[in-house]
């Protein structure tokens, strides 16, 4: 069998319908028997193989009760119960008076609780064997037993195809309720936090500004951590149990656009625009892109002065992503930035370019001497750096 499934809600009212068949079928074949004992050629084969039915079908009573208890090893003995009873008709019966076979319809039940189990595959195969057995014990292949041998085999597998929907049915309504369950925790976390954390730095912030000198720094710094902050939970960035799920990020991808709204939150004087759907890209493509581009508005914080303004413009193109970081600074004075990396001061160079081309990507400046600086950063889409973090 393809998997061990779990019993689920939906599912178990047909275990119970099945061990409720088993026992009724039963009763049916030794109700037939005692009608039509007397033309029985050999009825102690018929009432050994009888007895030794109901005492599997007692026994072997809790073994339908739900997928977990019903094993494939007991499948095959059912089967084989089955099959059995079909193969000893002819002897019980040598001249074919009595025409249902020993277990009669009891039979359906294995093939039942195949489908069941596995899926219509492993009934529809289920069927075909019991139906084969049925064909070597009618002998002429007759018009009404290819008839009932096709109504089990189309019951078994709409039976099976029904549990397998049903299966994928909870499966999807599971995921749904744990997503649902991490919203609400996320949800409660960016309460408490806004509730206590994020107060605290605005007092702080406030407070600073009040008092002025090294407290006014201490108040700007609080300031931009709220921000930050607030991006993160208003982007999403929290789930449930207040952690990031790296895990969960990279499988699915991680959207671009909430990272870069925390690193514009970071800085009062940052503008971030995006599109409006997600940018999904591998975790650690999407980490190292941020951290290039932070690298950038450090570099706008320190050469463009406080006054200046930065904007983030983030474009999904065609197999590859654009961020462009644009400030209104004084501009770089033409061959600045190779002088910068021939003297070691390697910002540009290791932050940024270093970043990028291990993304296989680019990152071009254009700077007009009095109308501020222009960063491209280029990156394909779904390529994994080698050795990344994930």
């Amino acid at each position: 069998m393809a998997g061990e499934p779990t019993a689920g809600a939906v599912e178990l009212p047909m275990w119970r319908a099945l061990t409720a068949y088993r026992v009724l079928t039963l009763g049916y074949a030794v109700t037939l028997f005692l009608i039509a004992h007397g033309d029985y050629g050999r009825p102690g084969v018929a009432i050994a193989y009888l007895a030794a039915l109901a005492a599997w079908t007692l026994l072997t009573f809790g073994a339908v009760r739900n997928v977990g208890a019903c094993s494939p090893r007991f499948l095959v003995a059912d089967l084989a119960m089955g099959i059995a009873g079909i193969l000893l008709s002819p002897l019980a019966d040598p001249a074919n008076a009595v025409r249902p076979t020993l277990p009669t319809i009891w039979v359906a039940g294995p093939v039942l609780a195949v489908a069941l189990k596995g899926g219509w595959r492993w009934a529809a195969v289920a069927s075909v064997v019991v139906g084969a057995a049925n064909m070597i014990e009618d002998g002429d292949f007759s018009g009404p037993m290819l008839h009932n041998s096709l109504l089990v085999c189309l019951a078994a597998v709409t039976i099976g195809y029904v549990v397998e929907v049903v299966r994928a049915s909870e499966r999807t309504l599971a995921k749904a309720l744990r997503i649902e369950a991490a919203t609400r925790e996320r949800e409660r976390l960016a309460r408490d936090i806004h509730d206590s954390v994020l107060q605290v730095l605005a007092m702080v912030q406030r407070r600073g500004a009040a008092i002025g000198g090294e407290a006014a720094d201490l108040g700007r710094l609080a300031g931009e951590q709220e921000r930050a902050l607030r991006a993160l939970v208003g982007g999403g960035a929290l789930v449930g149990g207040g952690a990031p799920r790296p895990d969960a990020a990279h499988a699915a991808g991680t959207d671009l656009r909430t990272l870069l709204a925390g690193t514009a939150g970071a800085g009062e004087r940052v503008t971030y625009a995006g599109p409006g759907e997600p940018v999904l890209l591998p975790a650690p493509v999407a980490r190292e892109l941020t951290a290039a581009v932070a690298a950038a508005l450090d570099n706008v914080r320190r050469h463009a002065g406080p006054s200046a303004q930065a904007w983030i413009l983030l474009e999904d193109e065609d197999g590859e992503v654009l961020v462009t970081v644009r400030d209104d600074g004084p501009g770089i004075p033409e061959g600045r930035l190779a002088t910068a990396e021939a003297e070691g001061r390697l910002g540009a160079a290791l932050s940024i370019r270093g970043r990028l081309t291990e993304l296989g990507g680019s990152a071009a400046w254009v700077s007009v001497p009095g109308q501020g600086t222009e960063v491209e950063l280029r990156i394909p889409k779904g390529r994994i750096p080698k050795g990344a973090r994930v």
